[in-house]
């Protein structure tokens, strides 16, 4: 297991005070550098890790520490200065190394240590027998178990973040063709890009519950570890329990507005990228996003121009980045930029929240598809609604999958099924042009985000569409 301890400072740690917080362990401990000196790493006498602080980022983002650590009295305001440190708590110190080496930042450069009981100045000698400890066997600073089928981090923080950290686990638990699961108590919430890079089998969220044992933060389904990974303890017909804790949440009448869309360009050197996602963002909340980073926390303001730099310099390498919203208005949205034959595509799910009080905006996504399917080469938009956190972030419990709202076909996808065909939908749907009236692109409206069984009217305008 890891302790993560953070500290937040007005001015930048500079190598000088980087090294002067290393020195919590005293003068035996050693220092090394992975990633290109990216990470820096406070290592026992036989050179095992037992701290790793990852560079420091400047977020300038407004809101950024509230969302990720809440808003504690004494957390600073943007701009500043987020270094984070891993402590290993297979060594007793550990945790308490981390939290010293924040607390000497904190002190000299002026700042807060999250969590704020973490916060020390105090010599840390080591005592632990450390050739007694097993040597971890991930090189890779956020993984605390590693086998052959699976790559496992534990956690005990309030929200699990997509941080550099954990994406670079889940790269290379990806290349070596092994699980990322992450193991949280069931107090935990993850954020949705974390929950996002999570989907899909064989990947895990784990909760470790006192009293219900292990179980799927997502689905429910009981665990257990076998053969090197968690897996669902299943019954003598092959059938998967749910824990008892995995219950429905209450609805506490918050929403989420959720947008999947997709857009393709022509692969020119004039493109700019993000502009779709920034007229919906505008559209539907009055102003751009406020940052945008390919992990959280999100340090960069946003800049259309920054993330096409971004994306053209690793094509044809995909790029999938984070942009979040101003404090008024919880809204985030993941983007994934790939080069395909047809051009530069964008996979974008924009995801706003909205209060007891306050009334998703229906009415505006019709002129929002018209906008998208005219300007920015939309070839099609999903828009749903579910009953969820207005935070957007995601509890270990069972919640309402989203209900469909409506459907975007852009005008070159309406082109190829067929004008025709695609104005005659089943079960007496309403159609609306969008656009130029000789390439149109096609807005079905399937109701009001209150009927599951909407699903099925989806499932058959589908199927109509791809008979075509």
């Amino acid at each position: 297991m890891t302790k993560d301890v953070i500290a937040l400072t007005s001015k930048m740690p500079d190598l000088r005070t980087l090294l002067a917080g290393l020195y919590a362990g005293g003068p035996e401990l050693g220092v090394n550098t992975l990633a290109d000196g990216a990470v820096i790493q406070l290592c026992a006498p036989d050179g095992r890790p037992l701290v790793s602080v990852e560079a420091p980022i400047l977020i300038q983002v407004p809101g950024e520490t509230a969302r990720l650590l809440g808003t504690g009295p004494d957390l600073p305001e943007s701009p500043v200065w987020w270094t984070e440190a891993r402590a290993s708590t297979a060594v007793a110190e550990g945790g308490r190394l981390a939290g010293s080496f924040a607390g000497r930042l904190a002190t000299v450069l002026g700042g807060t240590v999250w969590p704020p009981e973490a916060a020390s100045t105090d010599v840390v000698p080591l005592a632990t027998d450390v050739s007694a400890v097993p040597v971890p066997a991930a090189s890779a600073p956020a993984v605390d178990v590693l086998t052959a089928k699976a790559a496992v981090v534990i956690q005990d923080r309030p929200l699990v973040t997509m941080t550099s950290w954990l994406s670079d686990a889940l790269r290379g638990a990806t290349a070596d063709d092994r699980a990322l699961q992450i193991v949280t108590p069931p107090t935990t919430r993850l954020t949705l890009p974390t929950r996002t890079a999570l989907h899909g089998h064989p990947n895990r969220w784990v909760i470790q519950d006192p009293d219900h044992g292990f179980y799927d933060g997502l689905s429910g389904a009981v665990l257990h570890w076998k053969g090197g990974t968690f897996t669902p303890v299943l019954d003598e017909n092959g059938t998967a329990s749910v824990a008892k804790a995995f219950t429905a949440t209450p609805d506490i009448r918050e929403r989420q507005l959720i947008f999947t869309l997709r857009t393709r360009h022509p692969a020119d050197e004039d493109l700019i990228l993000g502009r779709a996602l920034d007229t919906a963002w505008q559209h539907l909340t009055g102003t751009p996003p406020a940052g945008w980073s390919t992990a959280e926390p999100i340090n960069l303001l946003w800049s259309t121009r920054q993330l096409t730099d971004l994306a053209r310099n690793r094509a044809p390498q995909p790029t999938w980045l984070i942009a979040v919203g101003h404090p008024g208005r919880p809204a985030i949205a993941t983007v994934r930029i790939t080069r395909t034959p047809a051009g530069v595509e964008e996979n974008i799910t924009l995801t706003l929240g909205y209060g007891k009080d306050e009334t998703p905006p229906l009415d505006a996504i019709e002129p929002l598809a018209e906008t998208l399917a005219t300007l920015h080469g939309l070839t099609s938009m999903l828009t749903s609604l579910r009953s969820a956190r207005r935070d957007l972030t995601i509890p270990p419990r069972f919640e309402a999958p989203p209900v469909p709202v409506s459907f975007t076909l852009g005008s070159e996808a309406v082109r190829d099924i067929g004008l025709a065909q695609a104005l005659r939908p089943p079960l007496n749907l309403s159609s609306s042009r969008l656009g130029p009236p000789t390439e149109p692109a096609l807005h079905y409206l399937l109701g009001d985000g209150t009927d599951p069984h909407t699903w099925n009217t989806l499932q058959q305008l589908t199927h109509h569409l791809k008979g075509a």
